[in-house]
């Protein structure tokens, strides 16, 4: 057994406790980076509340259309890890890029293949999740990884917060430690994630995207894929609600906090949601989740003190908690075992599209009409959603 190896909890696998630690280690690197990228695009590079939608948008949609194409690899070749490898891989050595940036441009290429390396290993590290968990509790496997990689979200702001008080606000010191928890992640996923035997499918490898395979997929699939990207669409780029802290009146040193705040929740409900989904209804759930960010965008867009902001993220991570695990296992739910991965990827291919658009509008909407506007846009589109999902469960 490998010194790296986690010793796993009664029913969960310990693959899933290796690959929820390795997600931990890499979120605290990119979470030190993204809780101070925005100040950084804005305050020292100069970049508009347009340019910085454009480059979160771009970014987010290119991991999430990825994906596409690396579970539909994975489920070709039969194995998980090495699509893994590759993807924290290019995430860790994009790191060093950040610092190095002197144009929103860099940044944008810094971004860009950091969330590459995010879409090249999220969905067959989702769907060799699926592969291991035993089918009672899926939803506390994806919640307890969900949970761990939150822990990282939680733990990495806090490391920048401290290191710009060290270093006198200079983001660019502060970003140089990035890259050495990030190297710790692939160094663990090399020596401690192991994957069940696996034999590749007796299919040629195709798009995922080709009618026939499309065609194999359930109404019930197709229904979590499109109400996921409702549910992208109301809920852009948390760079807007760091900016949103900033403008009123927190500190630049502070301002990683948001992200503290909006990932303790998301950590703290993540798991318990998870398994509470596998005893209940999980349409039930994402309906309290659609609440909690109604809730959320409302009070960001009235806000007018830091501490209502903090009010308002601390939802957002609520509304995240009830949300991201619940569906990548409403997908595992709905799909045949050998194409898990190419379901996993289709529905990042319609989130990523999502994506883009929600995070491009809120920059645009913030740069012509302000903060508010872009808030309220948000709110009625999660009310959109929540209408939709009332539908669905009423037509059942």
């Amino acid at each position: 057994m490998s010194r790296f190896a986690v010793k796993p909890a009664q029913g969960i696998p310990r693959t899933i406790w290796a690959l929820g630690l390795v997600s931990l280690l890499m979120d605290v690197s990119s979470e030190l980076v993204h809780s101070l990228l925005p100040l950084f695009l804005v305050g020292t590079l100069g970049a508009s509340m347009l340019t910085v939608g454009l480059i979160e948008g771009l970014a987010e949609a290119s991991a999430l259309l990825v994906k596409v194409f690396s579970g539909a690899l994975s489920d070709f070749i039969g194995r998980r890890k090495g699509l893994l490898l590759l993807g924290y891989g290019l995430a860790a050595l994009s790191k060093p890029l950040f610092p190095l940036a002197g144009s929103a441009e860099t940044v944008f290429i810094a971004r860009l293949l950091d969330r590459i390396g995010k879409g090249i290993r999220g969905a067959p590290r989702d769907a060799l999740i699926a592969d291991v968990a035993p089918a009672a509790i899926r939803g506390a496997c994806f919640g307890l990884r969900q949970s761990m990689d939150t822990a990282g979200a939680f733990l990495g702001p806090i490391l920048a917060i401290l290191l710009m008080l060290w270093f006198s606000g200079d983001i660019t010191q502060v970003l140089w430690f990035a890259p050495i928890p990030a190297l710790l992640a692939v160094v663990t996923l090399w020596a401690g994630v192991s994957e069940p035997p696996r034999p590749a499918p007796a299919l040629a490898l195709r798009s995922p995207v080709r009618l026939q395979s499309l065609a194999r997929f359930s109404k019930a699939f197709w229904w979590v894929v499109g109400i996921g990207a409702v549910f992208t669409l109301a809920r852009f780029s948390e760079a807007f609600l760091l900016l949103r802290a900033e403008q009123l009146g927190l500190p630049a040193a502070w301002v990683p906090l948001v992200m503290v705040v909006m990932a303790a929740f998301y950590m703290l409900s993540a798991y318990p949601v998870g398994k509470w989904s596998d005893r209940i209804d999980r349409s039930t759930l994402l309906g309290t989740s659609l609440l909690l960010l109604i809730l959320a965008d409302l009070l960001l867009a009235w806000a007018a003190s830091v501490i209502t902001v903090l009010l308002g993220v601390a939802l957002w991570g609520l509304h995240m908690g009830f949300s991201q695990g619940i569906l990548a296992a409403l997908v595992a739910d709905t799909t045949p075992a050998e194409l898990k991965g190419s379901a996993f990827g289709l529905f990042n291919l319609v989130s990523g599209i999502a994506v883009l658009l929600a995070s491009a509008t809120a920059g645009w909407l913030w740069q012509s009409y302000g903060a508010p506007v872009a808030f309220y846009a948000g709110t009625a589109l999660a009310a959109t959603a929540l209408l939709l999902l009332r539908v669905r469960r009423t037509g059942q």
